[in-house]
């Protein structure tokens, strides 16, 4: 059943699952997906006693801007400070966090600037912070291709084809980062709803501007940026998961293990990108995993 938080910036819609007094833990999903990546995860959470609050992003699902003049800004201090008042305005003084792709960077951001509102971390895909002062700086080609939709967003033809094509675009971006995850029609479209929000094109034009240096961010988050762009360490409980398969993240990032300074762990799953819906067995237990580890500090 969804649910409505609102904060000074978003009517944040999200699912909960599991008992009100158990150990939060909030999941966060990734661009081109929405919360039924964790439908299976949260009934394995929640049956092991976890409050599981599983949000729809900025853009995404019913969540809505309270006002119209708000940016719709797609960049990275905006996931990460819409989840620390999403916490604020649940009461959740700590959570086990835990995310991939847009939602693996807003849970590293707040683990890494807000300890103390983290008790816990997982993340797919490693530290999920960007370089914002080193993105102009080009990888290897073979890489690089791998990249084409965000210089497609770079452009007006790449905002009016996502605008037209939004369902044709991320079928096709599941079907590249998920080479062997089957899914039916059905799957797709229950998830698909959520890119009909009115501030889908807008935010994720803007995310992938702005990472890149071609769009300015939101006056009102520059200090966060600022903050962010020194690269800060995260010193709470971490698991890592890659993917196998994942084709956004070649070799895997076990290398991002110097950005983690508590007790720390690096897990390789055989999935592609969408690691909690794809292996979703794998994904709540690193997290159960990561409660323990709480629990015996």
């Amino acid at each position: 059943m969804t649910s409505f938080a609102t904060t000074d910036t978003l009517h944040i819609a999200y699912d909960d699952h599991g008992p009100a007094d158990g150990t939060p833990v909030v999941l966060m999903h990734g661009f081109p997906y929405d919360v039924r990546a964790y439908d299976d995860v949260a009934e394995r959470l929640a049956a092991d006693g976890c409050r599981v609050v599983v949000p729809h992003l900025r853009g995404y699902g019913p969540t809505r801007f309270v006002r119209d003049d708000t940016p719709r800004s797609g960049q990275q201090a905006a996931l990460g400070a819409d989840l620390l008042a999403l916490m604020d305005v649940l009461q959740i003084e700590s959570a086990v966090l835990a995310g991939y792709d847009w939602g693996g960077r807003a849970a590293c951001i707040v683990a890494a600037l807000w300890r103390e509102r983290c008790m816990g971390l997982v993340t797919a895909g490693g530290y999920n912070v960007q370089d914002i002062a080193r993105s102009g700086r080009p990888l290897p080609p073979a890489e690089e291709h791998r990249f084409w939709y965000q210089y497609y967003f770079h452009s007006e033809r790449g905002r009016a084809g996502l605008a037209a094509n939004r369902r044709e675009l991320c079928r096709l971006l599941w079907n590249l980062w998920s080479p062997t995850w089957v899914f039916d029609d059905a799957t797709f479209a229950a998830s698909a709803e959520s890119f009909d929000n009115p501030d889908f094109v807008d935010v994720v034009i803007h995310c992938y501007r702005f990472c890149f240096g071609t769009a300015a961010g939101d006056p009102a988050l520059a200090s966060l940026e600022d903050r962010l762009a020194e690269k800060p360490k995260i010193g709470v409980p971490t698991i890592t998961l890659d993917g196998t398969q994942d084709p956004l993240k070649p070799g895997g990032t076990a290398n991002h293990a110097t950005m983690f300074t508590a007790r720390y762990e690096h897990r390789v799953v055989g999935c592609g990108h969408n690691l909690p819906w794809e292996a979703p067995h794998d994904f709540a237990d690193a997290i159960l995993t990561v409660r323990a580890w709480t629990a015996e500090v």
